[in-house]
């Protein structure tokens, strides 16, 4: 099975003192890591030393830094990148070792709060019904799931699995019990993130549920959204105002805040001058929010650069229009799977329905 490191935060760039590695509790460390004062547990470690998690076949890797996070790697230069604070990916790279997840400029690092960019899980309600969100596991800590889902020999994807529980502090907030799963893997050109929610409540709860993705492009006036041509979607600017998409792609001249129902399982966003197109590929999931804040909104919001915005696209996989109703310890599973290919050229514009016919021989069942 693949392995991958756990760079384990310190407290501030203090050099940290000790020897002596002990696999039991390292291994209680990532079992149970719900509190961030389990940090200090490793304080007596070497920060550089690799340390053996043999329950969860990791390798584990001490350093001095302000994050919990966890590399997976696929052949030499693919990799991803997963911080427990959050169940957060911050980073996903390609063959070329280039990035393709955004990330504000303006991100911090050293906060328990979520960074802006990447990819993050939002749940159990929008705020906004798009760009904002509220009481969301993004800003807690995660831990790495001690009975992860069962894993296909054959696959040569380097995964980890996630899980967060509320607790008590949290329930309050919720008002119900639940156990959010998440299985991330990493392969040649795709990133597939699965979660799980189970109700471990004694009654019912109904929640809405996405994933939000900060994709980087080259030049957000360059991009071209393909898949929700004529699909109805609420526009955050018009006061939720419900409308019917006319055009055949969503472009971009000015904020974009909407969010598309009905979506089908296949969007592909289109990056002209990189020659690089993103298919998002979901499944119980059957809205997509759409949203760039352009230049006056990315001014107003503090951890966003003023010219960030001209870099990325915030798509989502979410269910909204209809909330996820569950039972007592019934679950539910979604599924998105972002793939980067090469797009090709058709009288000097890039050809979208090649992308399209690309998802559909991948996912042949759809």
């Amino acid at each position: 099975m693949p392995l991958f490191r756990v760079y384990v935060a310190g407290v501030g760039e203090k050099k940290q003192r000790g020897s002596g590695q002990s696999k039991v509790e390292v291994s209680a460390f990532l079992e149970r890591n719900a509190s961030r004062k389990n940090h200090q547990l490793l304080r007596r470690f070497t920060p550089g030393s690799v340390v053996r998690a043999r329950r969860f076949n990791c390798r584990v890797e001490i350093a001095t830094c302000f994050l919990c996070s966890i590399t997976l790697r696929a052949l030499a230069t693919i990799s991803a990148q997963v911080l427990l604070n959050g169940g957060q990916v911050v980073s996903w790279k390609n063959d070329r070792g280039e990035e393709l997840l955004f990330m504000s400029s303006k991100a911090n690092w050293k906060s328990s709060k979520a960074i802006r960019g990447g990819i993050s899980v939002c749940l159990p309600q929008f705020g906004n019904l798009g760009s904002l969100f509220h009481r969301s596991p993004r800003n807690k800590l995660w831990s790495i799931d001690s009975c992860p889902s069962p894993r296909d020999a054959t696959s040569n994807r380097s995964s980890v699995d996630l899980l967060f529980k509320p607790t008590e502090e949290d329930t309050k907030m919720w008002q119900r019990s639940f156990e959010l799963r998440l299985h991330i893997s990493l392969g040649p050109g795709k990133l597939t993130l699965v979660p799980r929610l189970r109700n471990t409540d004694n009654k019912s709860f109904a929640f809405t549920f996405s994933m939000c993705n900060y994709l980087s492009v080259s030049d957000i006036s360059e991009v071209r959204v393909e898949g929700l041509e004529t699909l109805d979607y609420f526009d955050n600017l018009l006061k939720r105002k419900r409308l019917t998409e006319q055009a055949d792609a969503v472009t971009f001249d000015g904020e974009v805040d909407r969010v598309y129902l009905h979506t089908p399982t296949n969007i592909a966003v289109i990056d002209h001058e990189k020659k690089r197109t993103f298919v998002l590929h979901k499944e119980g999931l059957t809205d997509a929010v759409v949203w760039n804040p352009w230049e006056k909104m990315a001014k107003a919001i503090p951890d966003l650069g003023d010219h960030d915005y001209k870099n990325m696209l915030y798509v989502c996989s979410a269910a909204f229009e209809n909330p996820i109703v569950l039972k007592p310890m019934e679950e539910w599973k979604g599924r998105q799977e972002l793939s980067a290919v090469s797009s090709s050229y058709c009288s000097g514009q890039l050809d979208p329905q090649k992308v399209l016919l690309y998802a559909k021989l991948t996912h042949p069942q759809q």
